[in-house]
């Protein structure tokens, strides 16, 4: 349960711009997740929200762009363990089977990190496509994928 509320919640900053923990809880309920302040902060500072300043001069949240690499990689290793059932590579894209529902949080969670070979990253609801740079990035990033599951 919590796993698919803080992707539905990545989901959610990534395509609006949320100013309050009151909108949050207001897109959730519309996506059929139900959600408390209380537990909607843990999940703000778990997975490392913070506001900014958009083009409109408000203030919305988004996923903090200077944390660790190894908190992206932290939180890359949780939602792929829990949330990724297969992966395939197919020349320089990569195809990743996750539970319904959660392949936009983690190619959200991918586009957050930066990562320089990977082109870009294209979500359905339980099937993720990677666009690497090229075929050995693929094969590359697919061993990583190996390693998030040891």
């Amino acid at each position: 349960m919590k796993t698919s509320r803080q992707s539905a919640i990545l989901q959610i900053i990534t395509e609006q711009e949320i100013e309050t923990q009151g909108q949050l809880i207001k897109a959730l309920a519309e996506r059929g997740v139900s959600s408390t302040q209380a537990t909607l902060s843990r999940d703000i500072k778990e997975l490392q929200l913070v506001k900014e300043l958009g083009n409109n001069g408000k203030y919305h949240y988004v996923v903090n762009g200077k944390s660790k690499n190894s908190d992206h990689d932290s939180r890359l290793r949780k939602i792929f363990r829990e949330s990724v059932t297969s992966y395939n590579v197919a020349q320089n894209i990569i195809v990743i089977k996750t539970l319904p529902g959660l392949a936009p949080a983690a190619c959200s969670t991918l586009d957050s990190m930066h990562i320089e070979t990977l082109a870009g990253t294209l979500a359905g609801d339980d099937t993720a496509f990677l666009a690497m740079k090229d075929n050995k990035a693929a094969e590359d990033f697919c061993n990583e994928i190996e390693e998030m599951f040891r």
